[in-house]
């Protein structure tokens, strides 16, 4: 039986992450993954995803050329080209993770792992030891009962990234990241697109604001929305597909080619051996401390399957904490308060920390600051006014509570509220540290001055 310090299960970013840490601080590491290395968030998540969107923002431009003084004849987009483009980035991430593994000197091990007792990993009949295991086993798209998918006419997201021909007409239910994503991508394609989202607002965990700007964007795109909306049932046994929608107005039947479900995840922690070792599980994850140990010693769990947000970052900064703890390095419990967000669609979306609704609900005195795209030259000269900056204060101690943004680029600029609330910047900090003109993160020093009354350009 091979003998390992760490054996980490499930190779995505918060897996792989985690082996090359643990192999960093001199832990004899191996990991075990059934599929490709990289897991959904590079294979079939994050990174083909936005090689899409970026195809679709280049044909939006194409589209819109003579906006900037250029002119492109009958430009057109050829569907399986866009998505091979897309697989082909996917590939080449896979391939560098692999060699990230070789680098490090990380056993790779191909197949199925099951943990059992005694500190020990089956993979497809083969077992392994270690003196610590870690669980990153992931999710996988969510099924309702009201809406099984049968892979073709309901798909979830891995089908959705690779079908062979384009839909005339799509259905997505759900607004949440990979919602509205898809819903961007494929209508900017020239699919018809409709959203059902059962919440009064699409991408429901924003600030009302954003939702409401995105919720203009995209019906200024053709995209139809249907909010405190419910699929009751599919019948897909004609040519495409019937959804009866229920709404406050009643039900009605919506007719498409292909419905993609992205009503959210499911963890990935059956029959992975977590009954044997006697692992609490509680409402689909596994309950582990602050350093992400489990109940039994010696196993531990990060990512997608723990309480935390399902985000490929945080999976990312659970795994190195995880094993700096087990190397017995001083360090601190992660800030879930202080988690950023991003959503990829045109406009882009990008948050952190607290709404305005939330901060008022916890009882905060708060001043607001909103700086709009339309005043901003950077964004003038791009042609992307859409949009704003959005930032929330404690009137009393000047904490940055939150900070909200939707335009072109904001997800690069959203680190920068990050970073200060790490570092509990006031508000008199941010907008006394001058910032480059012209540029789109300006805006953010531009929100900071309207909410102390001292906005110079609206």
């Amino acid at each position: 039986m091979s003998k390992y310090d760490i054996i980490v299960l499930g190779s995505g970013p918060g897996g792989y992450v985690t082996a090359i840490r643990a192999s960093q601080l001199g832990f004899k590491t191996a990991i075990v993954e059934k599929e490709n290395l990289g897991g959904v968030c590079l294979n079939w998540g994050c990174i083909p995803t936005k090689a899409l969107l970026k195809s679709a923002q280049v044909f939006e431009y194409l589209k819109h050329a003579e906006d900037y003084g250029l002119k492109v004849k009958d430009a057109e987009h050829d569907f399986d080209a866009v998505v091979n483009r897309s697989r082909g980035v996917a590939d080449g991430m896979s391939k560098g993770v692999q060699f990230l593994m070789k680098k490090n000197k990380i056993d790779v091990i191909e197949g199925y792992g099951k943990i059992k007792p005694g500190k020990k990993v089956d993979v497809d009949g083969t077992e392994y030891s270690a003196d610590h295991i870690i669980i990153a086993t992931g999710a996988r798209s969510r099924e309702l009962p009201s809406l099984p998918q049968d892979g073709e006419k309901v798909i979830g997201y891995r089908q959705a990234m690779t079908l062979e021909k384009q839909p005339k007409k799509m259905i997505v239910v759900g607004s949440g990241a990979i919602g509205v994503e898809f819903a961007y991508f494929y209508n900017s394609m020239g699919t018809e697109v409709t959203i059902v989202e059962y919440l009064p607002n699409i991408v429901p965990v924003e600030d009302e604001e954003v939702s409401k700007q995105l919720e203009r964007s995209f019906k200024k795109n053709g995209i139809k929305i249907k909010t405190s909306a419910e699929v009751t049932s599919v019948d897909t046994s004609g040519k495409g597909v019937k959804a009866t929608v229920k709404t406050k107005k009643g039900e009605e039947v919506l007719e498409a080619d292909i419905i993609l479900s992205a009503v959210g995840i499911k963890t990935n922690i059956e029959n992975i051996g977590l009954e044997d070792v006697g692992i609490v599980v509680d409402r689909d994850k596994i309950l582990v401390n602050d350093f992400y140990q489990t109940n039994i010693p010696g196993y531990y769990a990060i990512g997608d399957i723990t309480p935390g947000q399902a985000l490929a970052h945080v999976a990312s900064a659970e795994g190195i904490l995880c094993v700096e703890k087990i190397a017995g390095h001083h360090v601190e419990p992660i800030d879930y308060g202080n988690i950023p967000g991003c959503t990829y669609c045109t406009p882009e979306i990008a948050s952190v920390g607290l709404t305005e609704k939330a901060a008022k609900e916890k009882g905060f005195d708060i001043k607001v600051g909103k700086f709009p795209f339309s005043a901003s030259g950077k964004a003038s000269a791009g042609g992307n006014k859409e949009g704003f900056v959005k930032v929330i204060f404690d009137a009393k101690y000047g904490e940055w509570l939150g900070c909200h943004m939707i335009g072109a680029g904001v997800t690069d600029m959203i680190a920068e509220a990050v970073l200060g609330r790490k570092l509990e910047t006031t508000g008199h900090e941010v907008l006394k540290a001058v910032h480059p003109h012209p540029t789109m993160s300006e805006a953010v020093m531009e929100a900071v001055a309207a909410a102390y009354d001292e906005v110079i350009h609206i």
